[in-house]
């Protein structure tokens, strides 16, 4: 058997977030029949910034829009591709986002579900420690900006 090639891949997504009456939520994507919740995120495009990524992705997978406030920071994890014999060593660049418009029922295929959490419910909903990491962080920015 010949040993695993290595991959590297970057990936763009965002917290996107709306303030009513002082409820913070935060918009989360439900995958893999439902049963994974986390935040929207997609491989960057050739000629496309991470930026431009993360508004792209947050919009196709919630069915949102949102203006980038800040960079929220990258998250980066290693995994297997079977089909082509590779370790893939993925980052991803998060960024904050201020919701503008859009409802979650847009979301696209790709998807199972989008649907807004409030942000501490959705800090122990989220399955990935990543997300959490992210989100964590995203609160504490949240918190400076209002």
């Amino acid at each position: 058997m010949r040993p695993a090639t290595i991959k590297n891949q970057v990936s763009s997504g965002g917290v996107i977030f709306r303030t009513n009456a002082d409820k913070t939520e935060i918009a989360l994507i439900a995958v893999k029949g439902g049963n994974v919740l986390s935040l929207p995120k997609g491989i960057v495009d050739k000629g496309e910034s991470p930026e431009e990524t993360a508004v792209r992705e947050v919009r196709e997978e919630t069915g949102l829009r949102g203006r980038i406030k800040d960079k929220i920071g990258e998250i980066s994890y290693w995994y297997y591709i079977k089909g082509e014999n590779a370790r893939c060593r993925k980052t991803v660049h998060f960024y904050l986002m201020e919701y503008l418009s859009g409802s979650t029922k847009d979301h696209d295929a790709e998807v199972d579900d989008a649907a807004w959490f409030p942000l501490d419910e959705a800090l122990g909903k989220v399955s990935y420690k990543g997300d959490r990491e992210i989100i964590e962080k995203a609160k504490g920015m949240i918190k400076k900006i209002e």
